[in-house]
């Protein structure tokens, strides 16, 4: 039995859901809904799924099981509670929200209705991430002292001019942080756990009428007691792939997008000549580094993949609304320092 989807907002992203969705094993693209209704067509017809006039139209559907929120970052909260509220399961494409607050809302109503909620963060679920997860976990890397995360991109004047909502507080969330290196702070979070402390400052050095930052850089101390930095930017042209380092008194890896360019423990295994072969030139796109388009859909396929699993199964998606909103709480907490020029505790 294929689990029925409605996708809310008909922007760029919608189109790697619609491609994930019909690469899914049981998922099914029902319809969309954008309040641009032209745009709600166009899509419609271009992905063979119906259009919807209005979000309770699409909500009282009983084809649509579940509902992925594809809005602006910032306008995510109404139709995910909304959907939760009409019973449908909700993934919603990163951040969660933009505001703690609001995490906790969608957190919140999907509880009450007993609905599966899953946060968009694909990053996970690719082979090279899983593999530093899983060193991590084992305790190949010894003591951890750094987590660091580096995402160093380039975004032209025209892509914040092509849409009034982009380079806004209230509905981007933020700038290179909020919307371009989130994927690397949930993965520096899932790698190294919670952050305690954050100390950062920002700027905006390029581009012009945006309210947000084009680059910041935080120094962070995570709960274990090591260390990290984290730099975003989209002022860095020509744009390179986001990187995240771990660094041990046993053990050093770095993941570049999808590769692994570092892999060297003090105690070598077996596998590990065999994943520094397989996971070297792993990445087949831009990253998204100067180009917001230039992603695969496939990460996203193995989100639906798990959503619609965790809902035929019954259990918790493995980025639940929880997981979710840890990015979005130490990206806020990073904002207030920088703002305040205060050292903050989360």
């Amino acid at each position: 039995m294929s689990i029925g989807i409605g996708i809310v907002g008909a922007g760029m992203i919608s189109n790697f859901h619609a491609k994930a969705i019909a690469d899914t094993k049981n998922g099914k693209l029902i319809g969309c809904y954008d309040r641009n209704i032209d745009r709600t067509e166009q899509f419609a017809s271009a992905n063979g799924c119906r259009s919807y006039s209005t979000l309770d139209e699409m909500l009282a559907d009983p084809d649509v099981q579940a509902v992925a929120i594809c809005t602006p970052s910032g306008a995510h909260l109404e139709p995910a509670v909304a959907a939760a509220k009409a019973g449908k399961h909700v993934v919603v494409e990163k951040p969660l929200e933009v505001t703690k607050e609001k995490c906790d809302e969608i957190i919140a109503a999907c509880d009450a209705a007993n609905v599966k909620l899953a946060a968009t963060f694909q990053s996970r679920f690719h082979e090279s991430s899983q593999l530093m997860k899983s060193a991590v976990d084992a305790g190949r890397f010894g003591k951890i002292t750094l987590g660091d995360a580096y995402v160093k991109w380039y975004r032209s004047q025209e892509y914040y001019d092509s849409g009034a909502w982009r380079g806004t507080w209230a509905l981007d969330g933020g700038g290179a942080l909020m919307n371009q290196a989130i994927h690397s702070v949930d993965l520096l979070l899932w790698l190294m756990g919670p952050a305690k402390k954050v100390h950062a400052m920002m700027d905006t050095m390029t581009h012009e009428r945006i309210e947000v930052e084009d680059i910041v850089i935080a120094n962070i101390q995570f709960e274990s007691g090591a260390l990290g930095v984290i730099e975003a930017t989209t002022t860095a042209f020509p744009g390179a792939l986001k990187r995240v380092e771990i660094a041990g008194s046993e053990g050093s890896a770095v993941l570049e997008e999808e590769d692994l360019t570092q892999w060297t423990f003090a105690s070598e295994t077996d596998e590990d000549a065999s994943i520094r072969e397989r996971m070297a030139g792993k990445t087949e796109t831009g990253g998204g580094a100067a180009d917001p388009a230039a992603i695969g859909h496939h990460g996203h396929t193995e989100v639906f993949n798990d959503f619609i699993e965790a809902i035929e199964n019954d259990r918790e998606p493995l980025v639940n609304g929880v997981e979710g909103r840890r990015s979005t709480e130490l990206i806020c907490a990073i904002y207030e320092s920088a703002k305040t020029g205060k050292t903050i505790e989360l």
